[in-house]
């Protein structure tokens, strides 16, 4: 294989690569395809979508959050506990237990290739120790959102060869990570550059109305992000990855051509064959189209956006009166403190005022009635079709010139 991509490149789709005319992505050492597959909770990206992600030569990305729901005896270990009696503790080691097994059986399907990586949210309460076990665990990458990474060094410090990778939306973030960090005798790796008016799930701006602000536009903060790591010594050092509503080859290049190294996509995976959802969840996420997605502030008082489920509709419509009984609450309603701030237990008005846990395990059950589907915006690569996690990526290595002879 050319281009000193070792064996971490499926052989086909670097040959794809090259005719593409697209760059790969240099990371951890590694030649990757310049496709970052994006963390997708409570569930989606687990070790069978991640693995094969990394298989193809990509970076594969599970998410740390609630995992022992892939897992019967863990769920059985954890069920019915008495909040009162560890139950909270008993649920948080089941899914670091979980998370240590969802790395070691994606390493496996991986073969290898690719590059593995664990998104954890800044926002859970068992961030650090999430951390912490991906690290022990071999994890290749930490991927980061939710919220301002700025301990993540010190978290990672007895673990120098991970990659560290902030989500950020704004140059202001990107300016602020790096800073605080070379404080700590440590750079990023990469960044990851999400687009809140185009990703799917919780979305790194303050307020739903600041969706649209110019300064998230991929023209704005790619160009003014390069500019500040030019200005530090580390444009080559640091590479971005652009996430958000890409969905073909040409978007891929024309982001390339503003400097990104490399894109993140979340929904065109979740729907793949490969995906760990039930196959109602990729059927919703599928056919669901862009005026069927509905904005609104989540549990973690952070805007999201998702499909607009009867669930969901019937809960926004009640939310006003929700929210102005909003109270705090003794204890989490299901032992689990999955957040470390939590409108619906915290009493957090202007907050949603729902379990998040409940919604989104509802969801990778495939329950349309009680789920709450995450979805970026935009047509998917195949409309409708469930394909698998090659098949997508040839998609997305392949212009549109190519596909039509």
């Amino acid at each position: 294989m050319s281009g000193g991509c070792a064996a971490t490149v499926d052989g086909g789709l670097w040959a794809l690569l090259q005719r593409s005319g697209l760059k790969p992505l240099q990371l951890a050492g590694r030649q990757l395809l310049p496709v970052v597959q994006g963390g997708m909770g409570v569930g989606i990206s687990a070790h069978g979508l991640a693995g094969a992600v990394a298989a193809a030569g990509g970076v594969g990305t599970l998410s740390s959050v609630d995992l022992r729901r892939h897992h019967p005896d863990l769920m059985e270990r954890t069920t019915g506990l008495d909040p009162r009696q560890g139950a909270k503790e008993a649920i948080d080691e089941a899914n670091l237990e979980a998370l240590s097994r969802e790395i070691a059986a994606a390493r496996e399907i991986s073969g290898g290739g690719g590059l593995l990586a664990v998104n954890v949210m800044r926002a859970v309460s068992a961030y650090a120790a999430s951390v912490k076990r991906a690290l022990e665990a071999g994890i290749d990458a930490v991927v980061v959102g939710a919220g301002l990474p700025l301990d993540l060094p010190e978290l990672a410090q007895d673990h120098p060869k991970a990659a560290l990778i902030p989500i950020l939306s704004d140059a202001r973030g990107v300016q602020l990570i790096v800073k605080k960090w070379e404080r700590k005798k440590r750079r990023p790796d990469a960044i990851v550059i999400e687009h809140p008016r185009l990703a799917g799930g919780h979305l790194g701006a303050a307020r739903v109305a600041d969706l649209g602000d110019p300064r998230f536009d991929f023209d704005n903060v790619i160009p003014q992000s390069l500019a500040f790591l030019r200005s530090a010594g580390l444009e080559r050092e640091v590479p971005l990855i652009a996430a958000g509503g890409i969905r073909s080859c040409e978007e891929i290049a024309r982001l390339q051509a503003l400097g990104a190294a490399a894109v993140q996509l979340g929904t065109p995976f979740a729907v793949t064959l490969e995906s760990d959802a039930h196959a109602e969840f990729k059927r919703v996420l599928a056919e669901a189209k862009d005026e069927d997605m509905v904005e609104f502030t989540s549990v973690a008082g952070l805007p999201a956006r998702a499909v607009g489920t009867p669930w969901l509709r019937k809960y926004l419509a009640s939310e006003p009166r929700l929210q102005a009984k909003a109270h705090a609450r003794s204890r989490c309603t299901k032992a689990f403190d999955c957040l470390a701030q939590c409108g619906l237990r915290d009493g957090l008005e202007g907050w949603g005022q729902f379990c998040i846990d409940n919604q989104l395990a509802a969801a990778l059950r495939g329950d349309v009635s009680k789920g709450l589907f995450f979805r970026g915006v935009g047509e998917l690569p195949f409309g409708t079709q469930i394909r698998s996690v090659r098949e997508l990526i040839e998609r997305l290595l392949t212009p549109a010139a190519a596909l039509a002879t």
